[in-house]
């Protein structure tokens, strides 16, 4: 599979908390081009600016939804990272666009790559694939658990579904090397509020900056699994390296309560207030769970990859972004 130092690489959905993440680490890595390509309806120029003073990278304004915006950008290209994709706050909001954006975007970046003659799509997807979660280990062949979903999580998790068996389709077909990469709730630099975790994050933020105390849905005792952005950039750079083909988690595999994402969120911001405690039934939100187990050995064996930044360093990185950053956070 293409080295990463001296190829080009296209990332579609570039201007995002991910996209840039994967753009900066490419740069570092020595690729050769980076182009970031992205119709800024959820992105944000503001979050790549300063990668684009490296000559290496050049923004490009294109539609995942129509595949001439795509042939251009992906002349020359040795792979393509396939972020751009709707969360479940855009998908409630305009569910059709949503669904248009996440399947046919990812069969016309499947098409663009093929038609391109890159050699591998490294594809965005989501721990949602696997729906409600909690009772017991959770690998990557585990079923899709949709039922007593909320309808807008059901749209999301499916739309993921179809973008692998389309990454597996092309693969089969055309030869084309995918790596499918499950994550859980991501978070850090160039953080957004799209995501129902990140939302979170920086609501608490915001209420303890203006002196108020943060607010946990619930008892607390609810568990998710967080995910550096770090970590995550790191891991598509290695699933894009790998001569690997398959579906990973990419998760930080530890259960993280809502009391210690917090806690760990007011002990970043030197704060001594004290959490308060809601229920919102009216909110989107993933399903409540005391335990999740998420395996990531699979990824540990195929790519290498483990994560290096508990919940603790995370958020005393997120915190520091936020503070210096307060303008241009993605609402």
């Amino acid at each position: 599979m293409p080295a990463i130092k001296g190829s080009k690489f296209v990332i579609v959905g570039g201007a995002s908390l991910l996209g840039s993440n994967i753009a900066k680490h490419l740069l570092d890595s020595g690729a050769k081009d980076v182009v970031i390509l992205d119709n800024l309806a959820l992105g944000s120029t503001g979050a790549i600016e300063d990668l684009l003073t490296d000559r290496r990278c050049t923004f490009v304004r294109g539609d995942v939804t129509r595949l001439h915006d795509l042939l251009g950008p992906f002349e020359g290209a040795a792979g393509i990272f396939a972020v751009a994709g709707y969360l479940g706050k855009p998908m409630l909001e305009n569910p059709w666009t949503g669904l248009d954006v996440n399947v046919r975007g990812i069969q016309n970046v499947l098409e663009a790559a093929r038609i391109r003659g890159a050699r591998k799509v490294v594809f965005s997807s989501s721990m949602g694939v696997f729906g409600k979660v909690g009772a017991g280990d959770i690998v990557e062949d585990a079923p899709f658990a949709w039922n007593s979903l909320p309808p807008v999580l059901v749209l999301y998790s499916g739309s993921k579904i179809v973008g692998e068996g389309l990454c597996q389709l092309y693969h089969q077909q055309h030869g084309i090397g995918y790596a499918a990469l499950r994550y859980s709730n991501l978070y850090g630099e160039n953080q957004h509020t799209r995501a129902i975790e990140g939302t979170r994050m920086v609501t608490a933020w915001q209420r303890v900056r203006a002196g108020q105390s943060p607010i946990i849905e619930g008892d607390g005792r609810q568990v998710s699994d967080y995910i550096y952005i770090g970590d995550v950039a790191r891991a598509n750079l290695m699933a894009m390296e790998s001569e690997a083909n398959g579906s990973y988690n990419i998760v930080y595999g530890e259960d993280v309560s809502a009391n210690r994402m917090i806690a760990a969120l007011l002990d970043a911001c030197k704060s001594d207030l004290k959490p308060s405690y809601k229920s919102d039934d009216a909110k989107v939100a993933n399903p409540v769970v005391s335990k999740l187990g998420v395996s990531r050995d699979k990824a540990r064996r195929e790519l290498g990859w483990e994560p290096l930044v508990d919940i603790e360093e995370g958020m005393r990185r997120l915190v520091a972004w936020l503070d210096a950053h307060n303008s241009q956070i993605h609402f």
